[in-house]
């Protein structure tokens, strides 16, 4: 079952879909009766739709799984209110994490199963919010920019960034982009930030990404394996470009990830059964 909700952030309107897990999904150990959650963070000017209906083939494949899936759009896109251009990464840190407060009071969530998937600018959003939030014990992370201000610049153009510095914004697909945006995509490290999550971590990237370099994920796995704890899996999926648009790429991907999140589940169970 799908609802479409509106969460409320600091005086704007964040649309988002819920997707509750089947009920003929049977769970083991000793939360059985809790459900794991996964929030989707939608990328650089994207939404809660996805390219090519990315997250919604998502979240109803792992809602069928047995997962609650939550998937939302940031202020200023899609459907919410605001305006993107000016919020910045601080914002949409905090603006996941208060979907997480929504989504782990609606339903009777297992906090020891709380995952971030984030694709693109979303993936550093996610690693961010989770380093910030203890309520996040794992993340997924799809083509993620590892240079916020660097890839989005290279994104936009670089005279899309000088005429906003030098005429207080700029147009970029119908968004009006602030300096104060930009300066937020500088003031924020992931491959820095990739040391203080001490959870388990999957990254996925395509070889064929244009946007945002292949380089990047081996670069993450490197550096979230030299954490105290936590592990970190990757996944490199050939010829798939940034949005994993085609059909066996898509496929690839949700494989490769609900295989990953199984193994955690298996592992989590396990570890119940052995407590008790």
């Amino acid at each position: 079952m799908e609802r479409h909700i509106v969460i409320r952030h600091e005086k704007k309107d964040l649309t988002a879909t819920i997707h509750y897990p089947e009920n003929n999904v049977k769970q083991d150990g000793r939360s059985k009766d809790r459900v794991p959650l996964i929030v989707i963070c939608h990328g650089f000017v994207g939404n809660r739709i996805g390219v090519d209906r990315l997250f919604v083939e998502t979240a109803r494949e792992l809602s069928s799984k047995g997962y609650l899936v939550v998937r939302f759009d940031y202020a200023g896109c899609g459907e919410s209110t605001g305006a993107y251009g000016k919020e910045g990464m601080e914002s949409m840190i905090n603006q996941t994490r208060t979907v997480l407060d929504y989504a782990t009071s609606c339903c009777d969530v297992d906090l020891t199963r709380v995952t971030l998937i984030g694709h693109s600018l979303g993936g550093a959003v996610a690693l961010h919010t989770a380093v910030r939030d203890r309520r996040v014990k794992n993340l997924v992370l799809w083509s993620a920019v590892g240079y916020p201000f660097n890839d989005i610049v290279k994104i936009t153009g670089r005279d899309t960034y000088d005429r906003a510095v030098k005429e207080g914004a700029a147009d970029y697909l119908g968004y009006s982009f602030t300096p104060n945006y930009f300066e937020s995509l500088a003031a924020f490290q992931p491959f820095q930030e990739a040391l203080k999550f001490s959870g388990d971590v999957l990254v996925i990237h395509g070889t064929s990404d244009e946007v945002i370099p292949v380089d990047y994920a081996f670069l993450y796995q490197k550096l979230f394996w030299m954490r105290p704890e936590g592990c970190c899996d990757k996944e490199i999926i050939f010829q798939a470009n940034h949005t994993y648009s085609s059909g066996p790429h898509r496929a690839e991907l949700l494989q490769k990830t609900q295989n990953w999140l199984s193994d955690k589940e298996a592992i989590q169970t396990d570890w119940q059964h052995w407590m008790i």
